[in-house]
């Protein structure tokens, strides 16, 4: 059995996409495959499963000597099992820089484009007839995953083609897509049921930046200032955070979805020299808002500079 997986504390795009995939290898390709997970999925991702009435997959630890698997929405080492390189690595479907470090036995398969969303690639590789097949879930799960990696359409990532394919899907599916949107951002932004640490880990990638590793987390929300009011106990809870997960700062942005703008939270002086430095801003307190910032891979990582 294939396993199919994306990244550490999985979003949208990381838990949708191998449902996506795994359903076409078994039922198109004939190669069965299963849909895994490396952590709970986020709010988003979440409803996402509720919504489509699927299953939500199996959280794995590791993974196995000999183990075929799929990669999706990510090719970092960093953010992939522990014994990845020990496994059999059949096929990689991403929208990510190239990391390197995965190690494969044999040729493999490798589909990285300049698209926003995973989802939008599989779309193209699966083809129209296989697409025709698909049930509405696997087609809302697809939805779901395009509209959450381009915040509908606002995030700089987002191109021509991936519109289209959501707009297809969503006609296809008889839904609305400001209206679909808006639930989905509703269920993203209610974060009350989490610690500090765990909105710090939610959606969080790995950035070396002048000698310092660094966890860059974003929390992208409709409704802001229900995270701004808890910035003293999200700084307070960086610095175990950092230490625990083998970092020596934790930044955290959050992205404000409908006005356009990200939040840096600056809990001391390291902080505030990056976000002046990195984005061109003045700090004058615990934090900075950094305007028409939305993406971390396209305007968040690129920037970043101490």
């Amino acid at each position: 059995m294939i396993k199919v997986f994306g990244h550490k504390a999985p979003d949208t795009d990381s838990t949708g996409s191998p449902i996506i995939w795994a359903w076409y290898l078994s039922e198109v390709r004939k190669e069965p495959a299963v849909a895994v997970l490396q952590g709970e999925p986020n709010t988003e991702a979440a409803w996402m499963l509720s919504k489509w009435n699927l299953p939500k997959p199996e959280i794995i630890a590791d993974v196995a000597a000999g183990d075929k698997c799929v990669i999706v929405d990510t090719n970092n080492p960093a953010e992939l099992p522990a014994s990845i390189n020990e496994a059999d690595v059949i096929e990689i479907i991403d929208h990510h820089l190239l990391a390197g470090g995965v190690k494969t036995r044999l040729p493999i398969n490798i589909t990285i484009r300049p698209l926003a969303c995973t989802a939008t690639i599989m779309f193209d590789l699966m083809g129209e007839e296989a697409y025709a097949r698909a049930p509405k879930a696997v087609k809302g799960a697809m939805l779901t995953c395009i509209l959450s990696d381009t915040l509908e359409f606002r995030s700089p990532t987002t191109t021509a083609h991936d519109r289209w394919v959501a707009e297809k899907i969503a006609g296809d599916l008889g839904v609305s897509i400001p209206a679909y949107a808006t639930e989905m951002f509703a269920a993203k932004s209610d974060v009350s049921a989490f610690t500090e640490e765990a909105l710090l880990r939610m959606d969080s990638k790995e950035y070396e930046l002048g000698g310092k590793q660094l966890r860059v987390s974003v929390l992208e929300t409709t409704a802001p200032q229900v995270l701004l009011d808890r910035k003293g106990a999200l700084m307070a809870a960086m610095p175990a955070v950092a230490a625990a997960d083998g970092a020596d700062e934790v930044l955290l942005f959050v992205v404000d979805i409908l006005n356009e703008e990200a939040t840096l939270l600056v809990p001391n002086d390291f902080v505030r020299q990056v976000a002046e430095k990195s984005f061109n801003a003045t700090v004058t307190g615990d934090t900075v808002v950094l305007p028409g910032i939305m993406s971390r891979k396209k305007q968040i990582i690129p920037a970043l500079a101490v």
